[in-house]
């Protein structure tokens, strides 16, 4: 490949794994990062800043392909149009963005920022394809860490997930970025749906501690919203492979 794709959140989680993967495909990759960085196993870095509007035109120049991983607590709607109007502006080819299960049904801020993302990608009018996927082991590893650290576990009553190994996530992102833009993708989730009570108690098992798990009840729409289980994809997503527990006992031994 001579063309040269610009990844934006390289330095990330799910950047480090994606990175690799397309250097090994043979891409020319290109970095975007808040933080300067010398150049590295054939990585060109530029230093902007999505949010703030800042370097954008220069990591765009000359890139035909973006994979859109960038992403923070909140304000990921601002950073994505601010990145979209440069990408248009440009005539990049290809826009792949990475979202979340259930953007559209969960009255979280996090998710309608997503949400807000997802549709500044699509009138852009940049070829796009977006993937949503579930929330990562990962993420479920360091909830439980934290949650473990207190005497009595407070479990959400009727909150379920189905976390996805950020590999696989990582390697179906790849091959989205190679191939032509297709629109919004099948989600991908993990294998198995897990009360929370099940991923806390996976942990504490898997780390030989004994913790008091107590049900509270999520308050509000969210809540039942979690509750009837619309956080879920259920049917015509992609499912990966690797549970929790193979995680836990890769990650923890």
């Amino acid at each position: 490949m001579t063309s040269t794709i610009l990844v934006t959140g390289g330095t990330g989680t799910l950047g480090r794994l994606v990175l690799p993967l397309l250097r090994d495909a043979g891409a020319n990759v290109r970095v975007l990062s808040r933080h300067g960085h010398e150049l590295a196993d054939g990585l060109d870095y530029v230093t902007g800043d999505l949010l703030k509007d800042e370097g954008i035109e220069a990591a765009v120049d000359g890139a035909e392909t973006i994979l859109h991983l960038a992403g923070s607590p909140k304000g990921d709607d601002v950073a994505t149009r601010n990145l979209m109007a440069v990408a248009a502006r440009a005539g990049v080819q290809h826009l792949v963005y990475i979202s979340v299960t259930a953007a559209d049904r969960i009255p979280l801020g996090y998710f309608k920022a997503k949400l807000g993302a997802e549709q500044a990608v699509i009138e852009s009018g940049v070829p796009w394809t977006t993937l949503r996927a579930a929330q990562f082991h990962d993420l479920g590893l360091t909830v439980s860490k934290a949650m473990a650290k207190m005497p009595v576990v407070p479990i959400p009553g009727g909150m379920r997930m189905q976390p996805v190994d950020a590999r696989e996530v990582a390697t179906r992102l790849v091959e989205l970025t190679l191939d032509k833009p297709a629109g919004r993708v099948p989600d991908l989730v993990g294998p198995t749906v897990y009360g929370m009570r099940d991923l806390v108690g996976g942990y504490l098992r898997a780390t030989g501690k004994r913790r008091l798990m107590m049900p509270v009840r999520m308050p509000g729409k969210a809540g039942r919203v979690y509750r009837a289980g619309e956080n879920l994809s259920l049917d015509g997503a992609e499912v990966g492979k690797l549970t929790w527990e193979a995680f836990l006992a890769e990650k923890l031994g």
